[in-house]
């Protein structure tokens, strides 16, 4: 029997890339998934992997950062599969330009479908679990690119960043139902990396894939079972053979004035410590070369 045997999940954007793997995944460890897909042969295609295999699987064909839609996607795993268990907020999109560049329909779309697209199939999952008295699981999708900041991606980072405070946010205020809500900050060679890195993160030729995409999908399912009803409000890393646990931001040092308003002219002399005590550089920085599963150093 698989972590998941009986269980029933819900998977957005899950036709290609990382919610492929991550619906295959589930049903490999006996959920039903439903497929949510705005591509409707990518995400039938998924389905017949999944009902070809022995799994059980539908399609519902919608855009999950629309109201109608999440509630739609609920209420499909609960008719036609009889329960909802877990959600995986997955669908996401790239718009990549430098602020300076970026049009407001490239800035819109990016916050639309990641932070819209989690908030509202997430919304429509833990008011049908409060409702029934039931536990659930949600799994997030935040990114490196927030938590850490890339260059060119304002739109994407700023999403994701709200992404991985959105799970720590909603669970806390889930916890006393028995609602988990995780984040993963994923790492793999999908058409969304294909332009960033291109040839840098091929196939491998022999041996262990460390950048394929389904590397993803066993923590997932980990996240989505009951093994993990004690784990709430956290982001992890995931990526080839590993996985990370990441500490939200934390107070690294302080000044104070004794008592005393400060003068804006006070900081000119006494801000320096700041940087003095902890080390950090006050220029602006490349914070994702402080990853530790880099894609520019892997093949």
């Amino acid at each position: 029997m698989g972590l998941l045997e009986g269980k029933v999940a819900i998977v957005t954007g899950a036709g290609r890339g990382i919610g492929r793997g991550e619906a295959i995944e589930l049903a490999a460890q006996g959920a039903g998934v439903v497929i949510g897909e705005v591509d409707t042969d990518a995400g039938q295609a998924v389905v017949d992997e999944i009902t070809a295999a022995g799994g059980a699987a539908v399609l519902y064909v919608g855009d999950c950062s629309e109201i109608d839609a999440a509630e739609g996607i609920v209420r499909t795993a609960i008719d036609e599969l009889g329960r909802l268990d877990a959600l995986v907020n997955n669908a996401g999109i790239l718009r990549d330009r430098t602020l300076a560049k970026m049009t407001p329909d490239e800035w819109d779309a990016v916050i639309k479908v990641h932070l819209r697209g989690h908030y509202a199939p997430t919304h429509a999952a833990i008011n049908h679990w409060r409702e029934e008295g039931k536990p659930g699981r949600v799994v997030c999708t935040a990114s490196t690119s927030g938590i850490l900041g890339n260059f060119g991606q304002s739109n994407y980072g700023a999403a994701k960043a709200g992404i991985a405070a959105f799970a720590q946010i909603v669970a806390q205020e889930s916890w006393k139902h028995g609602i988990t809500v995780n984040a993963i900050c994923p790492a793999a060679r999908t058409r969304m990396t294909q332009s960033a890195y291109g040839d840098r993160l091929e196939v491998a030729a022999e041996g262990f894939d460390f950048w394929h995409p389904d590397n993803v999908a066993p923590f997932v399912a980990f996240l989505c079972s009951d093994a993990s009803a004690h784990i709430s409000g956290k982001v992890f890393g995931v990526q080839g053979d590993a996985v990370e646990l990441y500490r939200p931001f934390t107070s690294a040092a302080a000044i104070e004035n004794g008592g005393q308003a400060w003068d804006p002219a006070d900081f000119v002399d006494k801000v320096g410590a700041l940087f003095a005590e902890t080390g950090i550089d006050p220029a602006a920085e490349n914070g994702m070369a402080r990853l530790r599963y880099t894609m520019t150093e892997r093949g």
